[in-house]
């Protein structure tokens, strides 16, 4: 059987999730957007192998810590403003994706204060590893 990227990753991979994240974040490319932080909402899964995150002594030396998610989006956040989801979307994935035993991310982010008329405007990235 010949299976896309995404359902190879769903069977051969623990999905670890972060959802509705929500940080102050100094963003935006109108003016009107970089007068204060805005509040973003983020969320985050990490599809990282069977084979690298199934605990043999219960300890969480052997997974991906959920506090890594939040520490790269922290330490990103504290990087300063970005004009664009799109940009910060990008940047976080690939820090994110960098970690040796994630495989691959989907990540979104989402401003709810944006619009008065809708629930929020966002993007959403999914990356993957090259296969060795």
């Amino acid at each position: 059987m010949n299976l896309d990227p995404l359902s190879r990753l769903t069977l051969s991979c623990r999905r670890i999730f972060l959802r509705d994240h929500e940080v102050l974040v100094q963003i935006g490319a109108h003016d009107f957007e970089k007068q204060k932080p805005q509040r973003v909402i983020f969320n985050v899964e990490l599809f990282v192998p069977y084979a690298v995150s199934t605990p043999q002594s219960d300890a969480l030396s052997e997974v991906v810590d959920y506090d890594f998610v939040r520490e790269i989006i922290a330490q990103r956040v504290a990087g300063g403003h970005v004009e664009l989801q799109e940009t910060l979307c990008d940047d976080l994935a690939s820090r994110m994706l960098a970690h040796p035993r994630v495989l691959a991310v989907r990540l979104s982010s989402c401003k709810p204060d944006v619009y008065p008329d809708c629930a929020g405007v966002g993007v959403e990235v999914f990356r993957m590893k090259d296969a060795p």
